[in-house]
C-alpha cells in the first residue's frame, strides 16, 4: 500500500515532496520497529531512546562467603610425566586430595552419590569410597587457613603411564578435592541459613603426548552438606577491569539463589567480589554504553559485566556479545538515595 501511495504521489506531486514523505516514512518505520523491540540501526534511533517495553528480569542473588579456591601454580613445566603446582588458597584448615587418572563416569557416579545417596561427600575417606578406587593415583596435602603456597603434585614414574588417551577420553587427568579439616568449620559457611558448604571439586586438564592443550581449570563445583552441587563460573569483563574476581578467590564472596534446591552440573553460581573491594576498586571502570556510571550489572545467560544500573533495563541483547539478554544481577547494591543525602 505504501508503494502505491508514493506511486501516486509521483504522478501528482514534485520530486521535492516525494523526497520528504519518503524520509517521514522511513524514520516512522523505523521508530515502530525500535518500540516493538527489533533491531533498526543505531543511527536511526533516538539519542533520548527510552526503556524497552520488557524490563530485564532481575536475579535474586544472596552474597556467601566461599571458603575454598583452587588455582593453577605458575611454576615448572606442566605435563603428566612433570607433573604440577596447584595453589589452594582457603580460609580454613583443608585437605586437598589430588586424583590422577580419575575416571570420568567414576567422578560423575561419586557426584551424583552425594546427591541423592545418604551419605555425602564431606571427608577425603568417603570420596575414595564415591569414586570406588577408579583413578591411578591419589597424593593428599594438608593446607593450613594461612597458607599461600604452591603445592607440587606428581605421578610416580613407576606406574609407567605417559598419556590418557586418544579423545574422548574415559579418565580426567587431575580431579582435585579439598574437604575441610575440621568439622566444626562446616557450620560457618552456610548458603542459606540450612545450606552448609563442605567440599570444591575441580577438575583440570593437564597437557600429555597425545592431548597437547595447555593446562588450565576445566570444572569448579561446590558441594554441600544437604547434597546440593553448584558449578562455579567466572564473570567476563574488560581486561581493564581488574577489581573484578574470579569465582574461586576465597576472600571475596560468591554468588547463590536464596532458594536452596538441587542443582544439576551446568547450573551456574556466578562469582563475585566483596562489595567494599569492588566499589572502592570499580571507580572509574565505565559503562560501555553510557561511559559515565561505574559498572555494575552482569547479564545473564553470557556472563559480561559490562552495563550501569541505568543502562540495563536500556537492552535486550549484550552489548558485548549480541546473545539475549534473560536475566542480570547487580554485583554491589547501591546506597538509597536517602542515605546519601544524610551523609
Amino acid at each position: 500500500m505504501a508503494a502505491v501511495f508514493l506511486i501516486t504521489l509521483y504522478e501528482y506531486s514534485p520530486l521535492f515532496y516525494i523526497t520528504v514523505i519518503s524520509l517521514c516514512f522511513v524514520v516512522t518505520a523505523a521508530m515502530v520497529l525500535g518500540w516493538f523491540g527489533f533491531d533498526v540501526p543505531v543511527i536511526l534511533r533516538s539519542s533520548d531512546e527510552t526503556e524497552s517495553v520488557v524490563p530485564v528480569p532481575e536475579k535474586r542473588m544472596v552474597q556467601v562467603t566461599n571458603p575454598f579456591a583452587l588455582e593453577m601454580g605458575s611454576s615448572g613445566v606442566v605435563s603428566v610425566t612433570e607433573g604440577v603446582s596447584l595453589l589452594p588458597c582457603c580460609l580454613e584448615p583443608c585437605v586437598l586430595s589430588c586424583y590422577w587418572g580419575c575416571g570420568v563416569h567414576a567422578l560423575q557416579g561419586a557426584l551424583q552419590t552425594h546427591q541423592h545417596g545418604p551419605s555425602k561427600l564431606t571427608t577425603p575417606h568417603l570420596f575414595q569410597e564415591a569414586l570406588h578406587f577408579q583413578y591411578h593415583h591419589c597424593q593428599s596435602f594438608h593446607i593450613s587457613g594461612e597458607d599461600r603456597e604452591e603445592h607440587y603434585t606428581k605421578m610416580p614414574a613407576d606406574l609407567g603411564i605417559t598419556d590418557f588417551g586418544l579423545l574422548p577420553r574415559e579418565r580426567y587427568p587431575i580431579v582435585a578435592v579439598l574437604t575441610l579439616a575440621e568439622s566444626e568449620a562446616r557450620d560457618t559457611y552456610n548458603i542459606v541459613s540450612v545450606t552448609v558448604l563442605v567440599a570444591s571439586v575441580t577438575v583440570v586438564h593437564v597437557p600429555d603426548d597425545k592431548y597437547s592443550l595447555s593446562a588450565r581449570i576445566l570444572f569448579q563445583y561446590l558441594l554441600t552438606a544437604q547434597g546440593n552441587m553448584y558449578e562455579l563460573k567466572p564473570l567476563f569483563m574488560s581486561a581493564e577491569n581488574k577489581g573484578l574476581s574470579e569465582a574461586t578467590d576465597p576472600d571475596r564472596s560468591t554468588e547463590a539463589p536464596p532458594e536452596t534446591q538441587k542443582r544439576e552440573p551446568g547450573k551456574e553460581m556466578p562469582g563475585m567480589e566483596d562489595e567494599e573491594d569492588w566499589s572502592e576498586e570499580g571507580k572509574g571502570k565505565d559503562c560501555v554504553v553510557c561511559q559515565n556510571e561505574p559498572v555494575n550489572r552482569v547479564l545473564l545467560p553470557c556472563r559480561h559485566a559490562c552495563v550501569c544500573d541505568g543502562c540495563v533495563h536500556r537492552f535486550q541483547h549484550c552489548p558485548i556479545c549480541r546473545a539475549f539478554v534473560l536475566e542480570s544481577f547487580a554485583l554491589f547494591q547501591q546506597p538509597h538515595m536517602e542515605e546519601v543525602e544524610e551523609e
